[in-house]
Parts: structure tokens; C-alpha cells; sequence
């Protein structure tokens, strides 16, 4: 049984919980998505993108 998440909707959780459990404040959070939006229109989103899939085939077991 294969079960599929977006990456998006784990870091959105992982956000609330930071949130909610370890006092992380919303300005924050929102300051490190906006960044993360700036950072995927410069020269490193395609080193990004390669090191997500990477790390993500990592974690399925799909990168040999």
C-alpha cells in the first residue's frame, strides 16, 4: 500500500506544530515561507529542487 503526501501539506504541518509546541512565533514562519518563495525565483532552485528529490528518494528508498 503506497501512501502519497506533498511535501508542501508535511511542511505545513511541521509549521503549526512549530507553532503551537515549540513557541515559534507566526511572523516567523511566514518570513521563512516568503524567503522560500524569493529563494525559487533566483539561480538555486534548480540545486534546490535536485536536493528535495534527492533527499526525498532517500526517504522512499528509490534512490540507489
Amino acid at each position: 500500500m503506497t501512501v502519497s503526501l506533498p511535501l508542501v501539506f508535511v511542511l505545513g504541518v511541521v509549521a503549526v506544530l512549530a507553532i503551537r509546541f515549540l513557541g515559534v512565533r507566526v511572523w516567523v514562519v511566514v518570513v521563512i515561507a516568503l524567503f522560500g518563495f524569493w529563494l525559487s525565483h533566483t539561480i538555486l532552485a534548480p540545486v534546490i529542487e535536485t536536493g528535495t528529490r534527492s533527499g526525498v528518494g532517500v526517504v522512499n528508498g528509490t534512490n540507489h
